[in-house]
């Protein structure tokens, strides 16, 4: 996760109070909402043991830790992809032979079920789920024991079939719903926010 002030650049501004535009603490506060409620998901989701927040900014990230998750710093600035292998490299230290696998923190409406679904008909392949655009990716499964080989950007549904990974098909409406803009969060919120964006919105409106 990048400082919660800078992520998600195209929901900046989509959340404040009438009459007042939304700052840098509003946003920042959606942020982690998102990533709140996307990792209590995670956490609760039936064959899921251990889940690690690769951070470029910890501290930033502290309230989290109360949702059961580790949060390691990000090594450099090599991008999404490079903090990805290293997370990896970080659960693969312990547990040499397991599956892992990359989830989305913009995933605010993400139930338990449907993420242990998803891992359920993965069933030890390399596989992932794109997201209802079907051209970006939300969850990428390694096979046990073998590289994880995130190809996160543009396009990376189609990059991530490419080098072998299986597209599942499990329909998973909440686990294939991330948060990019405002209509991407107004589309989340009709199939059932978590906990803490429900919070945030009901003291704050969409502004765009």
């Amino acid at each position: 996760m990048k400082p919660p002030k800078a992520g998600k650049s195209r929901l900046r501004g989509a959340v404040g109070s009438v009459g007042r535009p939304a700052d840098d603490e509003t946003h920042a506060a959606l942020v982690l909402a998102l990533a709140s409620d996307t990792l209590a998901a995670a956490t609760a989701a039936t064959g899921i043991r251990r889940v690690l927040v690769v951070a470029a900014d910890p501290g930033a990230l502290d309230g989290l830790r109360t949702l059961g998750v580790e949060i390691a710093r990000e090594p450099g600035a090599g991008g999404l992809n490079a903090a990805l292998r290293y997370g990896e490299r970080l659960l693969r230290a312990d547990d040499p032979d397991g599956v892992v696998g990359a989830l989305q923190a913009d995933l605010p409406a993400l139930r338990a079920a449907e993420l242990a679904a998803a891992l359920a008909e993965a069933d030890g392949r390399r596989a992932f789920t794109a997201d209802r655009q079907g051209t970006g990716t939300t969850l990428l499964l390694s096979a046990p024991g073998s590289a994880l080989e995130p190809r996160f950007g543009t396009g990376s549904a189609a990059a991530h079939l490419g080098s072998g990974a299986t597209a599942l098909s499990v329909a998973a409406p909440s686990l294939r719903g991330d948060v990019d803009t405002p209509a991407d969060l107004a589309h989340a919120r009709a199939l059932g926010l978590g906990e803490h964006t429900a919070a945030l919105l009901g003291s704050l409106c969409l502004l765009a």
